[in-house]
C-alpha cells in the first residue's frame, strides 16, 4: 500500500490516512489493482491509523472516522469482485516505547487498538490484521484491544530484521508459541531484512505455532540507489520463486511488503497457481541465526509433550 500511495503522489511525510477522505478513488484503485493481480487478502490503508501515530498529524480525533473509511474502500471493491477476496485492516505499531523503556501503558496501547479496531470493524473489515510489530508487550496488548472492540479473526505479524529477531529480541519460536497462546488466527512475519531471514524467521514460527496459519509478507528485496531514487531489487520472478519455496514449506498465507507492487502479486499467483513455470532462481543465503536454532532445550520439551 505505502508503495503504491507514493507512487500515486502521496509526499513523505504526510499522513496516508487522510487519503481515504481525500482521495477514496485513488485508494480504490490501488485496491482494485491488487484484486485484478490475484490478491486473496487486501490490506486496508490504515497502517498508521491509531491516535498515537494519527497525533503527529493533529488527527487523534478523527481514529474511528478514517478507519471506517479504510475499510469501506476496500468493502466496496472486494463486494464487486468475481470471487472472494477478504479485507484485512492493517493496524501497525504506535510507533511509541512501551514502560519501562518508554511512557506509553500497556493500558493505552490496548484502548488506542481498541479503538482502531472499532473503525475497521464498523468499515466492514473481515480480519483485524496487527503488522510489522517488535514488542511482545504491544503485542499482547494490541490482541487484547483489538478483542475488546470486535469479534472478528486477528492476524499478528512480526518484522524480523536483526540477527533473526525483531527489533526489540523476540525471535521466530517465541512469536508462534506466545501468540498462539493467544489464540489468534494468523502468526507471521512481514517486511524484515531481506528475503533469506524472511524464510528463516516463518519456518521457525511454523515449528512453534501447531495448527495455525503462518504467513509471510516479506519486502520485494533490498533497497538500492537507482540514481536519486530509492528502489528494491527483487523482480516479481524473484518473489515468485521466494513464494514457491515457502509454499513447499508449509506456509498457508503469501504476500509482499514494501517495494512490491500488483506485477510481483499477479507473478506469484501465476506461479502458485501452476500457470507459469516456477522461476530458476537459486534460494538466497541466510544471514540470521534463527530463534529455532537458538532455543534446542525449548523444542525437546515441547516433543516430549
Amino acid at each position: 500500500m505505502g508503495t503504491e500511495l507514493f507512487a500515486a503522489g502521496l509526499m513523505a511525510g504526510d499522513p496516508p490516512e487522510i487519503w481515504n477522505m481525500e482521495h477514496p478513488d485513488r485508494i480504490r484503485a490501488i485496491h482494485q489493482s491488487y484484486v485484478d493481480a490475484g490478491s486473496d487478502i487486501i490490506l486496508t490503508n490504515s497502517f498508521g491509523g491509531n491516535r498515537h501515530r494519527l497525533k503527529l498529524h493533529s488527527l487523534e480525533g478523527r481514529v474511528h472516522e478514517l478507519n471506517a473509511a479504510a475499510a469501506s474502500i476496500g468493502r466496496d471493491v472486494v463486494d464487486a469482485a468475481d470471487r472472494r477476496v477478504l479485507v484485512a485492516g492493517s493496524m501497525g505499531p504506535t510507533g511509541e516505547l512501551i514502560e519501562p523503556l518508554g511512557q506509553l501503558t500497556a493500558d493505552e496501547i490496548r484502548v488506542a487498538f481498541a479503538e482502531q479496531a472499532a473503525g475497521l470493524a464498523d468499515g466492514g473489515a473481515d480480519i483485524l490484521w496487527l503488522e510489522t510489530m517488535s514488542a511482545m508487550a504491544e503485542v499482547e496488548a494490541g490482541v487484547l484491544g483489538a478483542r475488546s472492540a470486535s469479534d472478528l479473526p486477528i492476524v499478528v505479524t512480526l518484522s524480523f530484521d536483526t540477527a533473526g529477531r525483531t527489533m526489540m529480541g523476540i525471535t521466530g519460536e517465541d512469536a508462534g508459541a506466545r501468540l498462539a497462546e493467544l489464540g489468534v488466527a494468523g502468526i507471521g512475519a512481514n517486511c524484515g531484512a531481506n528475503l533469506a531471514d524472511t524464510e528463516a524467521a516463518v519456518a521457525a514460527i511454523l515449528s512453534a505455532c501447531g495448527d495455525i496459519p503462518v504467513v509471510s509478507k516479506a519486502n520485494a528485496g533490498i533497497p538500492v540507489w537507482k540514481g536519486a531514487e530509492l528502489e528494491y531489487d527483487a523482480t516479481p520472478e524473484i518473489l515468485a520463486a521466494h513464494a514457491h519455496r515457502l509454499r513447499a514449506a508449509g506456509i498457508s498465507i503469501i504476500g509482499a511488503c514494501c517495494g512490491s507492487d500488483p506485477s510481483h502479486i499477479a507473478m506469484i499467483r501465476a506461479v502458485l497457481d501452476g500457470n507459469q513455470p516456477v522461476p530458476d532462481i537459486a534460494p538466497p543465503v541466510v544471514t540470521a541465526t534463527v530463534g529455532s536454532r537458538e532455543r534446542p532445550d525449548r523444542r525437546r520439551r515441547r516433543r516430549r509433550s
